[in-house]
């Protein structure tokens, strides 16, 4: 069976689902060597990326439990032809479970679904849930923010460049927590983003932070799916913060860290449940508390007083203290969009659609 991934987010609306539809508490046990989960890639798994970290989920998945049996297929578009797909992987490899990775995935996950009560779906980035789909997320903005913190303390101009996939509130907000973190350290820094509108393109993510270091940038960071971003940085000479993993294999000497993640912490609970017949059909959206996401080690260019500082702000919100998206904050207008000691909830960060003060660039 070939192999691929996703992770795309147009709209999102809110993180719980948008029809209240009754839990699937009554599942039968299912054998571990009888659940053969797959999985649906929307870029190729050495993409040094969004889908090798998915794939090294799978993997540790596999290992975890042993008599396991995962599939994958890799660079499924997010249209019709990942029907086909995840048919396939239920009649051909006997997936009693699938993971489809992307956002774009979640029509289709649906009509799937539909037609096969009896296996488990697990939408990754999505919304929409059924009695056999659950969603499946990690609270990224965490470590964005203490990355932010990394960018803001060694950018000298203050002037950060930041190449993004598409403009969707999973961008999004990402952005604004990166934003946030910089502006902690340095409230006059500003982070100009750059749409290249696509999950995987490294030529553009290249030309993108090429324009960008043109531009007069001396730090960059990035929300797309390969090591162009980083590779250009390197060459360039300009500080990079990477994302999905740690990309110092990228950029060996310019590389300071990057928001990574974990996804066994997020797969392997459900594959117990799915075994044990305890699954429901829920939103698991999770954080660095439960280890599902974290911050890559640091480059050897952070300083040691960036580290405690960083350190210090990651127990914070460890401990549930530093919450990231409290007010007083600001839109770019100037306006005050969260007032002082309010804390935004969990489906306003999940739709998230404006910018924050600092953030330079519109969104589509």
């Amino acid at each position: 069976m070939k192999k691929c991934f996703l992770l795309l987010s147009v709209l999102c609306v809110s993180i719980v689902a948008i029809t209240a539809l009754p839990a699937c508490a009554d599942r039968a046990p299912v054998p571990i060597e009888e659940i053969n989960p797959g999985f649906v890639y929307v870029g190729p798994v050495g993409d040094g990326g969004w889908t090798f970290t998915l794939d090294i989920g799978r993997r540790a998945v596999d290992e975890a439990f042993p008599g396991l049996n995962s599939a994958y297929v890799e660079s499924v578009p997010a249209g019709p032809e990942s029907v086909a797909v995840m048919e396939r992987l239920i009649r051909q490899h006997g997936s009693r479970l699938i993971f489809a990775g992307s956002f774009g995935y979640m029509d289709f996950v649906q009509e799937v679904a539909q037609r096969h009560p009896g296996v488990v779906f697990i939408h990754i980035s999505g919304f929409r849930r059924a009695h056999n789909v659950g969603t499946l997320f990690g609270r990224m903005f965490q470590p964005r923010f203490l990355s932010g913190i990394v960018a803001g303390s060694l950018s000298e101009s203050g002037n950060i460049g930041y190449v993004a996939a598409h403009p969707i509130p999973e961008v999004i907000r990402m952005i604004n927590a990166f934003t946030l973190g910089a502006r902690k350290v340095n409230p006059d820094a500003t982070v100009n983003v750059v749409w290249f509108h696509s999950w995987h393109n490294p030529g553009m993510e290249r030309e993108a932070t090429q324009a960008l270091i043109e531009e007069g940038v001396d730090m960059m960071a990035m929300h797309a799916d390969t090591g162009a971003v980083a590779q250009a940085s390197e060459e360039a000479g300009v500080f990079v913060i990477g994302y999905n993993n740690d990309m110092s294999r990228f950029a060996p000497t310019m590389h300071l860290t990057a928001p990574v993640w974990n996804w066994e912490k997020l797969f392997t609970p459900i594959v117990q449940q799915v075994a044990d017949g305890t699954w429901e059909s829920e939103a698991v959206w999770i954080g660095m508390k439960e280890g599902a996401v974290d911050l890559a080690p640091f480059g050897p260019a952070v300083p040691e007083e960036v580290r405690n500082m960083v350190n210090a702000e990651r127990e914070r919100i460890l401990s549930g203290e530093q919450l990231i998206f409290t007010g007083p904050i600001r839109d770019q207008t100037g306006t005050i969009r969260i007032p002082e000691g309010v804390t935004m909830t969990d489906d306003e960060i999940w739709s998230m659609n404006w910018f924050v003060e600092g953030v330079i660039g519109e969104i589509p």
